[in-house]
């Protein structure tokens, strides 16, 4: 495509034009919908697995720190990709729009190959690292090594939805993901217990019904996208990988992949902190499921916030980057104050969801009661380091989650877990929170120093 030509396309984008509050509320709103989508079947998928036996769900809340590198590399993938479009967009850099999205799609692909090794070699040795319960053990392993060999559709499904919110078109994406979803929970039920003639297939059949999910909203995606994102092109024909623009790309996006890797090893050492009190890491695993109904929006809001930032930055337009930063803020604050009421008023009521029996209920209501403290700065934290990744510095919002995570997170538990009480291990997410926010100001000052406040002083204004 000439420059012309996608000149024509795109010079009335927008995410340059449009009033900012209705820009990213219309740009968010159905990322917010389809996040809380996915979040509900994450949180169905565990109510049916529960159902099982509390083996079942404990072994699928152990499966989580791989899953999350999984949905890591491909949401950080495909982050790089979608904030790189959006700049090269705002630049009217036509080239490079053609050369970033061809270049992703290569990148998400040797993505997925790397899960398939990790399918068949590193599952069952981490499952067994972290209990010695046999039925956990087999559940997991059948349940993970699904997820990871079959997961070239949350790949897939990652890479073109970014690419579809890099134009701003996120209402196709709100059904590619409630697609998925809504496929994932009708299979549910049907797999895990056996309907309709189906075998009863328990932990492995939440796993199968999860990967169709994911493989069905990749197809719709891939569809949507070449029929409607007409601004971006990918190029088959004669393309060779570009380690300039794959070095672009993961400037932006490895920050918020080793963020995830942070957050698997965080799980994972507080799965093995946790062992010796057992049901405890059912009450873990149930957390971040139920947190996932609180968070998912957030995430859903940062996908439409990153490229307005990304887009007006590129345009040289400092009043749009700054104003979006703020609502966006707000938004993120009242949304996490919800959640916050929600997990303090009710949490038997939510445990009891999953079946929890009077054991788990001991121990899940105090811990759903201390962990939700953090989510006062939580918002804010999440929002100000997507932010930090739409301009270019995601290191900081690395920096921010390695501290969190492993300096403060991790050792604070590992210390309160030596008093005995399992209660006292909870204390240590809210006092992280506390570290975090902390960092997150000092970056945010730096950085509005040193970047945002000479946007634009090198371009003509920007209406």
């Amino acid at each position: 495509m000439s420059n012309k030509e996608n000149t024509t396309i795109v010079k009335e984008n927008k995410m340059g034009t449009m009033p900012v509050t209705k820009l990213l509320v219309t740009m968010s709103l159905p990322m917010m919908m389809s996040m809380l989508v996915q979040a509900l079947y994450n949180i169905v998928d565990s109510i049916f697995v529960a159902q099982v036996n509390e083996y079942a769900v404990r072994a699928v809340s152990l499966s989580f720190p791989i899953q999350t590198l999984m949905i890591g590399a491909a949401v950080g993938s495909s982050v790089g990709v979608n904030a790189l479009l959006s700049r090269a967009l705002g630049e009217k850099n036509y080239e490079k729009v053609n050369s970033v999205a061809s270049n992703g799609v290569f990148a998400i692909v040797v993505c997925y190959l790397i899960f398939l090794v990790v399918g068949f070699t590193v599952v069952k040795p981490f499952m067994y690292s972290q209990t010695d319960v046999p039925e956990v053990r087999a559940y997991g392993v059948s349940y993970l090594t699904i997820c990871c060999v079959l997961s070239f559709g949350v790949f897939l499904q990652c890479i073109f939805e970014k690419m579809l919110q890099s134009t701003g078109k996120t209402f196709y994406t709100m059904i590619t993901q409630g697609t998925g979803a809504i496929v994932n929970i009708i299979l549910d039920p049907i797999l895990i217990f056996g309907l309709f003639g189906f075998p009863r297939m328990e932990a492995a059949g939440a796993a199968i019904a999860t990967v169709v999910g994911q493989i069905v909203a990749a197809v719709v995606a891939i569809i949507f996208h070449f029929r409607v994102n007409k601004e971006v092109r990918i190029q088959f024909k004669g393309f060779r990988p570009s380690l300039e623009v794959l070095k672009q790309i993961y400037a932006i996006g490895a920050p918020s992949i080793v963020m995830q890797c942070i957050g698997s090893v965080m799980t994972y050492g507080m799965n093995l902190i946790l062992a010796v009190h057992g049901v405890a890491q059912t009450a873990f695993g149930l957390y971040f499921k139920l947190q996932s109904f609180i968070f998912m929006p957030i995430f859903g809001l940062n996908n439409g916030m990153v490229p307005i930032v990304a887009y007006n930055y590129g345009a040289g337009n400092k009043e749009r980057v700054v104003k979006t930063m703020k609502v966006s803020v707000c938004l993120a604050v009242a949304i996490m104050l919800c959640g916050l009421t929600v997990m303090e008023l009710i949490p038997d009521k939510l445990l009891m969801l999953f079946n929890a029996d009077a054991a788990l209920l001991a121990v899940g209501v105090p811990a759903l009661r201390i962990i939700c403290l953090s989510f006062i700065f939580a918002g804010f934290c999440i929002v100000v380091g997507s932010v930090f990744q739409a301009l270019g510095n995601g290191w900081y919002s690395m920096f921010v989650s390695v501290a969190r995570q492993l300096v403060v997170l991790l050792p604070t538990a590992y210390l309160l877990s030596l008093t005995g009480k399992v209660t006292n291990i909870w204390w240590s997410f809210p006092i992280a929170e506390l570290m975090s926010v902390g960092m997150t100001t000092f970056f945010l000052i730096k950085i509005y120093r040193e970047l945002i406040c000479h946007i634009g002083e090198d371009k003509a204004d920007v209406a």
